[in-house]
């Protein structure tokens, strides 16, 4: 089949297509012949509609809500995604998040590096939060979040969780299931692992970032809009609470305010930004690919 890609993707498994093209721009003129599009995350109805003989959008990435799917339905063009092989980067780096805000780890780094280190240890600045004992909960426990309690075990913390429906996991975690107000008032540091939709969006909103207890710490590393950014930016503006972000709402657009505040630690969507995981993203991506081409149903249709 004839691939249309958006960039070359990292690893040997890429080298198993035949025939691919790649864009070097935005998509603008009609591209006929092509029946797969190999893209990150965003496909509009435009795009759909500028590739006539589309049969297969394939997703490098787990969320998908970037891509029409409506669009591609009604074409009767599927959309596969790479799920599974990220969850393990993914939860590293929320790990990594939670102890440079609880521990003040980037605000530590850009004081050494002004010289304004004075004379000892014991200095009363930087004092942060200990992450060990403290009481953890993850908005959605699926296989993401599922990692994150296994790391968070080492520091002997407390689970909380909230999601529709019980999770079969919670009891080997020693996960207490929480509706979602209770676990943002109850828990010390809050992340988010569940994905976009019409009902996920702004599930964080303004009143319940009100609910967050003051010195409480927020971490997203699964999708920006699922937090009312400008309310989330004025509770770090008004300092009472601490955030790690991964994701924004308008990626890459991040708010200006959030890149002057020192309550919030910053990254550039790197959840799943090893070397390891991509490859292994790749693979799956080819996979779907080649699964499609053979008649097969892909083994992560998502549409």
């Amino acid at each position: 089949m004839r691939v249309l890609a958006v960039r070359r993707f990292p690893g040997p498994a890429w080298d198993e297509l035949g025939d691919v093209e790649y864009l070097d721009g935005p998509l603008v003129e009609r591209r006929p012949g092509v029946e797969v599009l190999a893209t990150v995350v965003s496909v509009d109805a435009a795009m759909v509609d500028l590739l006539p003989d589309l049969k297969l959008v394939a997703n490098y990435g787990v969320g998908y809500d970037g891509i029409d799917v409506a669009a591609c339905q009604a074409r009767g063009v599927a959309v596969t995604n790479t799920p599974g092989v990220l969850d393990a980067a993914t939860a590293d780096l929320t790990f990594a998040l939670i102890l440079a805000v609880r521990r003040r780890v980037v605000e530590g780094d850009r004081y050494v590096r002004a010289g304004k280190w004075g004379s000892g240890w014991a200095e009363p600045f930087l004092l942060g939060d200990e992450v060990s004992g403290a009481t953890l909960g993850i908005v959605g426990l699926g296989r993401i979040g599922q990692a994150v309690a296994r790391r968070a075990r080492g520091f002997d913390m407390r689970f909380l969780y909230a999601q529709r429906h019980e999770s079969g996991a919670a009891a080997d975690l020693g996960a207490e299931r929480r509706e979602v107000d209770e676990l943002l008032a109850e828990a010390d540091i809050v992340t988010l692992h569940v994905p976009l939709t019409d009902e996920t969006r702004e599930l964080i909103d303004a009143r319940r970032l009100g609910l967050l207890r003051d010195g409480a710490c927020l971490v997203n590393t699964s999708r920006g809009g699922i937090v009312e950014e400008p309310a989330l930016v004025a509770e770090l503006v008004a300092g009472r609470i601490r955030a790690g972000l991964d994701v924004y709402a308008e990626e890459p657009d991040v708010p200006q305010e959030l890149i002057e505040l020192s309550n919030v630690v910053l990254t550039p969507h790197i959840g799943s930004a090893t070397g390891k995981t991509r490859e292994a993203m790749t693979r799956v991506l080819v996979d779907n690919i080649l699964a499609f081409e053979r008649g097969e149903d892909p083994p992560n249709r998502v549409a």
